[in-house]
Order: structure tokens, then C-alpha cells, then sequence
């Protein structure tokens, strides 16, 4: 299974297509405090790497988050130009912490959701340098994931939204996150996806709206003294934390480590990032200019990206369009991405019938000299080109007899300057001349680059004389960084850091019970001495503090379970029943607490293998399961519905239940159904919300 994997500047988000639907793994949870408790949090892994006197390691995401003293966050951002960083009193590149984040969330991901994380699509900015492409797949890379392509951010939200309501036409994808802006124009037409124009800013999204509420917090209470790095690490918490708070509250009330309270207003927050938001929207612009679109062309907009969500950069947005905006029930501001990159995986896999073509932001080519020995940047590639992409230019040395040339690989806007920000010089390759030339003339040769969809670019030069390849290699080396990152050693020095005091997570089904030693053998004994015996799940649930009051009751839909994860019946596959009694078993074990109604269709008995066929009958005649009566209008669905309501319970089923849900509405409240996987005989529930009817019957 492929997963799609977020990777942002301030947070990260993993997701897998299980079938049916788009699941997002729920990771790092229990490191999440009650204070920063907001809905969709528990589905964030924040991209961070730190360190605390209090515990021993590194730490990661919500750890690493809310315990850190020293914390290296926006490791995404660095990628750009890979500076070293401390961890722990230790140097090391961005992309070994970035590396440790894509290892620290496929260890949760088998610890805590039962899955793996092999494979992966993983997003990227829309305007993401090649650089930070590279180092980006080179961390998923070090940390023992296949990257089977890079995805761009927006495009992978469009694709969600395009799989969740199967619209064609015409997207604008508004995507401002923690640390970059995006504008991208895309059109889906049955299925396919194609990048139209894509425009963006670098360094521009939360990290700079925190440093304005930063700000504007000092101007009314400066500091009065220094500030240890512990005080100056919280303060920052709070000011992200309050900055979260101002897009659903009136006012907040910031506190700083000299213990001086602020209070900000949101129109005041508001009129304080209004340049920032002009500056955000300049993209939009160039995007709709380039493409030649009006906005009334346009059939939906979709704000991604956690600072896409303040109520005046929404506002902004709508008046500039003159649209109305699609709502976060349709498209997620934070899980989208995740979501639609797990689209994508499934249509790479063969699971969906999708087809995605992506485009370069950046223009690829290399430097030359007019006749005056001024440097212009020459193109090869232009911006928005779709990928993959060969192209191929003529070239000359400049002066007659040379034995090897220099080549300069660069990527950016040939329009602008050589030596303006945006162009970036990616690596310099040698072109090796077999004998040394004559007139310049003769030394001319094709330079061809060839940029993958997966963002590798190779360059080939052959002499037009002679037809001799004389260049031919993948671009491996980016950037002028003078210490190499040796990503494979540093990640396991970074590794080596981690605590081993974490607290054991609970298991995800029961643990059989660890059998008496034979005679004459010594039982296994702990570090303490003491013998290693594996506790019942009856021990382990009474070692748990027990609850002031039992949850709720947990209603089966016992056919859709016994079908979870195997073939259609059109194909030849049965439910199984065995599957659902190992279901409820686990259920049974995780919620013990709990009372549990099963409820099958009355087909189920005749669907199931025959001998399969006692095990329901049994089950139905000793009450563990019920069916609904013969003639009974919705069949077993109806019957679920009912009992759900009358004891106030939850609904355990992957169902959509779309046509009840107008005459039950509490059907979409958050809280009422928990979705099932079953992942090679583990079976993992967590909360879901199923679509409004019409909308498919994926998670929303």
C-alpha cells in the first residue's frame, strides 16, 4: 500500500487509500496538550526535531512541539538552502532532521495505526526549487521510503476535492501553509489533471504572520530582560497557539515570560498583515494573467494551507475573485494535501482510474556569455512545461581551442537577472572534449536536458560533428554547500539520540497470553529481576485508571466489516464472517467499558463461505448477533440506524449511509461513526464523519 505523506513547514500529514476511501493516519497523538487541542489536530504530525533537559533524545513531532527547549522546526523550508542546524549540541544538515521526521512518522505509523509506510507520494510546493525537490526525496530516502513521485501541493488538493465531488473544469488552488505561498491553475477533465500555470512566494505564510503577532505583542510589552531559550521557545508556542485562536475568536490575551498580558483584537491582527495578504495575492494574479482565465471561468477555489484559513485572508480572497469560496467540509485546509497525494498513490497503484500530469514551476537551462562577456541565463525548459519534459539547444565554446568546458546547470526565471534571488545555480557539470578543438565552430555541441516528473533532471551533450556523448548524467549535486550532508550517517548519529524512556503505546488488538515455562526451563526474566510475564488484556484494562462513567455504546455493522477489505462480489469475493468475529474481538478489548450490537443483513448467512455458514447461524441463534426481520424496509443499515439512536451510541462501519442521513442528521456529527481497516489481521478504528449525501462515499 502507498501512502500520501504531507510534508509542511510546520506540520506533517500521512494518508492511505484502504480501498474505499482515503484514511488519514492519526499519528503522535497522545504528545498532543489539551491547551492546543483543536478539531483535525490529531491527524497533524508537527515537523519538528528537538531536544528537552527533561527528557532524554531527540523528540518529534507533537513531542518535539510542545516539550522541546531547543527545537528545530520549518525543516521544509531549509531544504531550500540546506543550513546546518543543533540538535541535542550536534550539527547536522536539514535534510538529516527533515530525514528523522519521515522516520519518526513510519515508526508511528507501524506502532500506532498498524501500517507501514514503504511507499510513498509525497507533496512539495508548487514553486519548490529542484534543490529542495532533491533533498526532500533524499530524506524520505535516508529514512527508508520509496518516493515513487513528488507531487505538487496544490495539485494534490485539487485532486481530492476532484475525487470527492467529480467535477471537471477549471481550479484555483489558493495554498498558503507555514512557510511558502501558492497559486496554482489547474484543469480536470475526466479524470485527468493537468497543471495550467503555477505562481508562488517563497518565505511567505505563517512563520511571517507570527513574527507580526510577535510584534505587535512587544510594541505594547517589551521585554525587560533576557530571556532564557526555554522562555523564548514558550513564547513562541504562544504566540502560534493565539495566532490559531484569532481566526475563531474576537480577541485573545498573550502573556509573555515577564508575565505582562497583551490583549489583541482580530481587526486590529487583521489590519496588521494586510500587506502580507496583497503580497499573498500577487500570485493569484500572474497565475490568471498567465493562463489567460477570467475568475468567472473558474468552478471552484480552494483555500489550503493552515494561514489560508484567517477569516481576512478569506475575505481578501473572495472580493479579489469575486467568488464564493469552497468550504473546509469539502476540501480540509490541513488534510487535503495528505488526502489527494493519497489519491494519487492509489491511481500510480492501479486502485483508481486517474491520470495526473504535473508542469515545472521553474525554467532549467544554463549560463552564457554575449559578446560583451555579460552572463544571461538560457533556457532549455521553460516554466509550466508538462513533465516529463526533453529539450534540447546548440551551443558553441566562445574561443577557439579549449579541451573542456564548464557547464552550469540553473534553474529560475530567465526573464530576471542572473543574479537575482529567484535563480539558483544547481550544480556546474564538466564537458570533456576527446582531443582539444579547433575553431570554435567545431567544438559546438547539443545540450539536452531531460526533467523527470519525479523532479530528476539529466544532462547530455553530444558534439554535432562527431555525434560523441561527451556529458551524460543525473544531477545529483545541488547547491555549493561546502559540508555534504552524508545523510545516511548523520540520520543514524540523530537516531542514536532518540529516548528510549517513551512510554509503550497501547496495543492495537489483544496480545495472546504468554504460555507457563516447560520444566527444567528458566523464565524470562526483566532488567529488574523479576519475571517477564505478558499481562492479560484483563490486567491491562484493570491497570488503567477506570472512567468516571462507561462511553458510549458501539453499534456493528457487521455485514460491512465482514466485507472490509475483500474483492467485490462481481469479482468472486465473499464477506467473512471469521473476519468480523476478529473485528469485534478487538473491539471487544479496546473498549471494555463499552456495550457492543452487532448487527449483519439477513443475506449474510447465505453470502458467507458454506463453512462459514454455521458460525452465523450460531451467532444469530445465541443473541451475539442480530439481523433485522424479514421485509424490514433498509434491511440491516435501518436496523443499525435505529439501535444507534435509541441507546445513544456509535455507529463502527465504513458505510455512507447516505439515504438515511436527511432523516438522520445526527449521522454527520463528529463523534457518531468510527471507520475500520483491517490491516493483515490487525484491525485499527478511528473517528470519521461520512460524507454529506451526493458526495461519495469517501471520507470527508
Amino acid at each position: 500500500m502507498t501512502t500520501g505523506i504531507d510534508f509542511g513547514t510546520t506540520n506533517s500529514v500521512a494518508a492511505q487509500w484502504n480501498g474505499e476511501y482515503v484514511e488519514i493516519l492519526e499519528l503522535g497523538g497522545q504528545g498532543l496538550d489539551a491547551d492546543w487541542e483543536r478539531p483535525g489536530f490529531e491527524k497533524l504530525y508537527p515537523s519538528v526535531v528537538g531536544t528537552s533537559s527533561l527528557r532524554p533524545g531527540a523528540l518529534f513531532g507533537w513531542e518535539a512541539k510542545l516539550r522541546s527547549e531547543q527545537a528545530v522546526e520549518a525543516c521544509k523550508r531549509m531544504l531550500r538552502e540546506e543550513p546546518l542546524v543543533t540538535v541535542g549540541g550536534r550539527r547536522f544538515a536539514a535534510t538529516t532532521a527533515a530525514a528523522g521526521v519521515f522516520r519518526s512518522m513510519a515508526v508511528a505509523a507501524e506502532e500506532e495505526a498498524a501500517t507501514e509506510i514503504g511507499e510513498a507520494v509525497i507533496t512539495v510546493p508548487a514553486n519548490a526549487t529542484g534543490a529542495a525537490r532533491f533533498r526532500t526525496r533524499e530524506a524520505a530516502r535516508a529514512a527508508g521510503i520509496s518516493v515513487k513521485t513528488l507531487l505538487n501541493e496544490p495539485t494534490a488538493a485539487a485532486i481530492a476535492y476532484a475525487h470527492t465531488l467529480e467535477e471537471d473544469g477549471e481550479f484555483l488552488v489558493f495554498d498558503w501553509g507555514g512557510g511558502t505561498m501558492d497559486a496554482t491553475l489547474l484543469l480536470h477533465d475526466d479524470g485527468f489533471f493537468d497543471e495550467k500555470a503555477s505562481r508562488g512566494v517563497n518565505k511567505l505564510g505563517g512563520l511571517e504572520i507570527d513574527a507580526r503577532l510577535r510584534r505587535m505583542v512587544l510594541e505594547r510589552a517589551p521585554a525587560r530582560g533576557k530571556w532564557s531559550e526555554s522562555e523564548r521557545r514558550q513564547f513562541a508556542l504562544e504566540i502560534e497557539r493565539n495566532k490559531i485562536l484569532l481566526s475563531s475568536q474576537e480577541s485573545v490575551r498573550i502573556v509573555t515570560p515577564d508575565g505582562n498580558a497583551v490583549e489583541i483584537g482580530q481587526d486590529e491582527f487583521s489590519a496588521e498583515i494586510q500587506d502580507l495578504i496583497t503580497r499573498a495575492l500577487d500570485p493569484v494574479e500572474e497565475c490568471l494573467e498567465q493562463a489567460r482565465i477570467d475568475p468567472g471561468e473558474l468552478k471552484a477555489v480552494l483555500m489550503i494551507g493552515g494561514s489560508s484559513q484567517i477569516p481576512a485572508v478569506r475575505d481578501a480572497v473572495a472580493e479579489a475573485l469575486d467568488c464564493e469560496l469552497v468550504g473546509a467540509e469539502l476540501c480540509h485546509p490541513l488534510t487535503a494535501v495528505a488526502e489527494g497525494a493519497a489519491v494519487c498513490a492509489a491511481a500510480m497503484d492501479g486502485e483508481l482510474k486517474s491520470i495526473i500530469r504535473v508542469v515545472n514551476t521553474h525554467a532549467l537551462g544554463t549560463i552564457t556569455k554575449d559578446r560583451h562577456g555579460k552572463r544571461e541565463f538560457s533556457a532549455l525548459i521553460d516554466r509550466n512545461q508538462r513533465l516529463p519534459q526533453q529539450r534540447r539547444k546548440s551551443y558553441q565554446p566562445s574561443r577557439d581551442g579549449v579541451s573542456r568546458l564548464t557547464v552550469e546547470v540553473w534553474e529560475g526565471d530567465p526573464d530576471r537577472p542572473v543574479d537575482h534571488p529567484d535563480n539558483v545555480k544547481l550544480t556546474e557539470l564538466t564537458l570533456a572534449y576527446p582531443e582539444r578543438s579547433g575553431a570554435a565552430e567545431d567544438g559546438a555541441f547539443d545540450l539536452e536536458y531531460t526533467y523527470s516528473k519525479e523532479g530528476l533532471l539529466t544532462v547530455r551533450a553530444t558534439l554535432q560533428k562527431t555525434g560523441l556523448t561527451v556529458l551524460d548524467g543525473e544531477v545529483r549535486v545541488f547547491g555549493d554547500s561546502t559540508v555534504p550532508p552524508e545523510i545516511e550517517r548523520e540520520l543514524n548519529d540523530l537516531l542514536s539520540l532518540c529516548t528510549t524512556g517513551r512510554e509503550t503505546p497501547r496495543p492495537t488488538h489483544p496480545q495472546s497470553v504468554a504460555a507457563a515455562p516447560e520444566p527444567g526451563r528458566a523464565a524470562a526474566v526483566t532488567t529488574a529481576g523479576t519475571p517477564a510475564t505478558r499481562p492479560t488484556p484483563a490486567a491491562m484494562a484493570g491497570s488503567r485508571k477506570a472512567p468516571e462513567k462507561p462511553g458510549a455504546p458501539l453499534v456493528v455493522d457487521g455485514s460491512n466489516l465482514a466485507w472490509n477489505g475483500r474483492p467485490p462480489r462481481a469479482a468472486g469475493g465473499l464477506p467473512s464472517f471469521q473476519a468480523l468475529q476478529a473485528a469485534i474481538k478487538s473491539l471487544r478489548f479496546k473498549n471494555s467499558d463499552r456495550d457492543i450490537h452487532v448487527v449483519v443483513d439477513a443475506t449474510l448467512r447465505h453470502d458467507v463461505a458454506p463453512h462459514e455458514r454455521p458460525l452465523v447461524e450460531e451467532a444469530i441463534a445465541a443473541g451475539t448477533v442480530v439481523q433485522p426481520p424479514a421485509g424490514t424496509e433498509g434491511r440491516g443499515d435501518a436496523l443499525v440506524i435505529s439501535i444507534a439512536e435509541e441507546v445513544g451510541g456509535v455507529i463502527v462501519s465504513n458505510d455512507n449511509f447516505a439515504p438515511f442521513q436527511r432523516a438522520n442528521p445526527w449521522l454527520l456529527d463528529v463523534g457518531r461513526v468510527l471507520g475500520a481497516t483491517q490491516s493483515q489481521g490487525v484491525w485499527v478504528f478511528n473517528p470519521r464523519r461520512p460524507n454529506a449525501a451526493g458526495a461519495g462515499a469517501r471520507r470527508s
